[in-house]
């Protein structure tokens, strides 16, 4: 597999790391450069050969790296004479390049499953596959729009005003990209990937692709960001998130949990979150643990609205989410429901499924997906049905009294642990380990 390193940046907002004698990509981070902790990951997945596109001081980069026999890969390299964006070499580049390969921003420091990653797109034909994850600050994020199956259907840039509801999905920087994709693209001009190459091909209906996964990926352009992500890589976090480890989650349901009790909700006005409920999930965030919501929607089954109606609502708990920094992993919900006989009902979905709780399909596909161990994991709720769901997937329970009106006695007793609220509920998950 082969792999391009866009390493020609400067820095400028890393100036007080970098000096005048080290490029952006040089930076040392833990003790290492940034590119040396890239080069390291893409090997131990399997990258033979890498082409690092240098520029400002890239002859730092040539003395550091060599040939890279040292570092166990091939490398060479292509230098511009002048900035050419985060798009401009890849033309005059097209003739060294494999059929697919990784393209990675010089400024990124990651651990992620590549061969999964690597999978996905070939199972969707992309002409290009698109890192994107959840992130602590989507307010001030590039966003990726998505259909069902992934493919995307548009971008808005961080400084593009927001006035709508939105995933909380972030372009993390991270690239399969098909050699096809190139083909038309004059070289030697400056050109920016989003753009300039990746808009327009999602405007003539090209096949470009979103692969979202929790695993751990940031932009270390600053001061700030360098120290987090050297405690984060020190401490083993950074290491831990990567799917090729088994993953430990909180499962959490929807209404009465995380959002505030409000029968059928059915509109984006009706949803508003638990006071508490950012916190908690922030600190599952901070924990490493995996924080993912799987509810029971049978909203749609009972014709009460759609499925982007629902999915809609879940964009307002997204992006409310984002305001106070935290974030879900992923959000399933099931809009199935058996029984028939309601009026306005849709009958494409009163069907009896595997994914209504508590039946485990919500679970295992996400279990599937992001390698959870689910013997390790939890799910908190506020009904005997999340803890029945939990029982029947094998994982400990937590009840919390939010939606029960001051609890009942008999939900407690089927309880792991019962928690006034998710907070509450959080907190003691983590105390326990």
């Amino acid at each position: 597999m082969q792999a391009v390193i866009m390493a020609g940046g400067k820095g400028t907002r890393l100036r007080g790391v970098t000096g005048d004698a080290l490029p952006k990509p040089m930076a040392p981070v833990a003790g290492r450069p940034i590119l040396e902790w890239q080069i390291e990951a893409l090997r131990q997945n399997g990258v033979t050969e890498l082409v690092l596109v240098v520029g400002y001081l890239g002859e730092v980069i040539r003395r550091h790296f060599g040939d890279g026999r040292d570092f166990g890969v091939r490398i060479s390299y292509f230098t511009e004479e002048t900035p050419l964006g985060t798009a401009g070499a890849l033309p005059l580049l097209r003739e060294r390049l494999e059929e697919d390969f990784l393209l990675v921003f010089g400024d990124v420091i990651f651990e992620i499953d590549l061969e999964r990653m690597l999978r996905f797109h070939r199972e969707k034909r992309a002409d290009a596959t698109l890192f994107v994850h959840p992130n602590t600050h989507p307010f001030d994020s590039d966003l990726v729009l998505r259909g069902a199956d992934g493919r995307v259907t548009g971008m808005y840039p961080k400084n593009e005003k927001r006035d709508f509801w939105y995933d909380n999905c972030v372009n993390a920087g991270f690239y399969v990209i098909s050699r096809r994709l190139l083909a038309g693209l004059s070289g030697g001009e400056k050109a920016d990937l989003e753009r300039d190459v990746l808009l327009p091909a999602i405007r003539r209906g090209g096949a470009v692709y979103a692969y979202s996964s929790p695993e751990y990926i940031k932009d270390v352009g600053t001061p700030q960001r360098i120290e987090a992500a050297a405690r984060e890589l020190e401490s083993g976090f950074v290491q831990a998130r990567c799917l090729k480890r088994p993953q430990r989650c909180i499962f959490l349901d929807r209404d009465g949990t995380v959002s505030q009790y409000r029968g059928l909700v059915s509109r984006e006005e009706e949803l508003e979150l638990e006071e508490c409920a950012a916190r908690a999930i922030r600190r599952i965030n901070e924990s490493g643990r995996l924080a993912v919501m799987v509810t029971n929607q049978p909203v749609v089954a009972r014709g009460l609205c759609g499925i982007e109606d629902v999915e809609r609502i879940h964009n307002k708990m997204k992006t409310l989410l984002g305001r106070e920094g935290a974030y879900l992993d992923d959000v399933r919900f099931c809009p199935h429901h058996p029984d028939r006989g309601y009026p306005e009902e849709n009958p494409a979905y009163k069907i009896p499924c595997a994914c209504r709780k508590p039946g485990t399909g919500m679970l295992r596909a996400c279990a599937e997906a992001y390698h959870i161990d689910l013997a390790q994991s939890w799910i908190i709720g506020d009904t005997t049905v999340d803890l029945q769901t939990g029982r029947n997937a094998g994982m400990r329970t937590a009840l919390v009294k939010t939606g029960l009106g001051g609890g009942d006695k008999k939900y407690e007793a089927a309880a792991d642990i019962t928690a006034r609220d998710l907070l509450q509920a959080v907190d003691m998950i983590l105390e326990m380990g």
